[in-house]
């Protein structure tokens, strides 16, 4: 039997571009930029929140992807194979660094507050997001890791579902998970707070960007647009305009307020859905020629950055604030310090993630292959 290999390229770029967009906004945690200053700088920042509903819609797509092609090839899944992938890909890295965090909030008084026992048993079953949805955000270098509870609970549930009630059972799942998240929207516009609301790390807000990866899978059918470069452009451009109207006009933000009113809410996070969908389709299907092979591995190694990239803001711009205020003076531009840091936290993000991708992950990834059935990359 010929097994096709299943590998998007562009698929890793557009990755790295959740990545990036992430990576701005959490600059303004600890170097805030003026937003009478620089304006759109600001509110360009402000929308990197969305990157983590780009990631969502990616894993699910690909997920879904490579779980149907393996049932039309072996005519079924195999789910302990998928939970062994999952586990080996997702699990080495996480639990070391999460775990590194604890004893070092433990241990010193650099790492922001001590991480509780309430705390660890939450993330340690990936339940990290419903913890904070109830009780605000946590020591700050693990706040990131919610998301990768929300992906796991997916992971759970996504084979289930397709080995027990196939491609019909995806599209019920998904259709009801679009229904549940405008439900949730609606509930959370309808009690307006000044405080930290848990709308943005809710499994059932979130839940409708996978809902769309997998519906998207599932209908394209292996279709892939091939479009002109300037059409990819505007759709990418599109996207972005989305998300600001979302967030400049509808409000819909991560650690803002939850003033929106209801209209504001639903369109916010359509509109946030729709600029997911519009960048998706700007690389989808875009020849491989075009994807320079450097960011696409950095797509590769955007797990690594992703888990690490807001410890590093913090060991720079938080423990080593004054060493870079001295170092940006010598080099004559203390004004500019923040952008300095910026620029020397991006450096060692993928300075780490490479090594970690390289000696910590790949024998992890090693071992993946064996459990294998549609080769993707790692």
């Amino acid at each position: 039997m010929t097994i096709n290999r299943y590998y998007k390229p562009e698929l890793d770029v557009l990755r790295l571009c959740a990545f990036l967009f992430v990576f701005f906004v959490h600059r303004m945690d600890l170097a805030p930029i003026d937003s009478n200053e620089y304006y759109w700088g600001y509110h360009l920042s402000l929308i990197g929140n969305y990157g983590v509903p780009l990631f969502f819609f990616l894993s699910a797509f690909l997920i879904t992807e490579l779980l149907t092609r393996e049932q039309q090839q072996f005519g079924k899944i195999n789910v302990k194979s998928f939970y062994i992938r999952r586990i080996l890909r997702i699990w080495p890295l996480y639990f070391t660094f999460f775990f590194s965090i604890v004893l070092l909030t433990h241990t010193t008084d650099y790492f922001g507050r001590v991480i509780g026992p309430g705390t660890q048993l939450a993330f340690t079953l990936f339940s990290g997001n419903w913890y904070i949805t109830f009780n605000g955000w946590q020591s700050y270098c693990i706040n990131p890791l919610w998301s990768v509870s929300v992906e796991e609970q997916l992971y759970i549930l996504l084979p289930l579902v397709l080995f027990f009630a196939s491609k019909r059972g995806l599209k019920i799942f998904s259709v009801l998970a679009i229904i549940a998240a405008y439900i949730a929207i609606f509930y959370y516009a309808s009690k307006p707070t000044s405080d930290f609301s848990g709308q943005w790390t809710n499994s059932f807000v979130q839940f409708q960007f996978f809902a769309a990866g997998i519906l998207l899978s599932v209908y394209l059918k292996g279709w892939q647009p091939q479009w002109h470069t300037a059409v990819r452009i505007v759709l990418f451009v599109t996207g972005i305009v989305c998300w600001l109207i979302a967030s400049m006009v509808c409000e819909v933000n991560a650690d803002a307020p939850h003033l929106a009113t209801i209209p504001q809410s639903v369109s916010g996070w359509f509109l946030i859905l729709t600029g997911v969908l519009l960048m998706f389709f700007s690389l989808y299907g875009a020849s491989e020629k075009y994807m320079p092979k450097a960011l696409v591995y950095l797509g590769r190694i955007s797990y690594g950055m992703y888990v690490f990239h807001i410890t590093i803001y913090w060991i720079v711009l938080k423990i080593f604030k004054d060493e870079l205020a001295a170092f940006s003076g010598k080099i004559g531009l203390s004004e500019w310090k923040n952008d300095i840091g910026f620029i020397i936290v991006f450096l060692i993000t993928v300075a780490v993630a490479t090594l970690s991708y390289k000696f910590f992950e790949r024998p992890f990834l090693k071992l993946k292959t064996r459990f294998t059935l549609i080769p993707s990359r790692d």
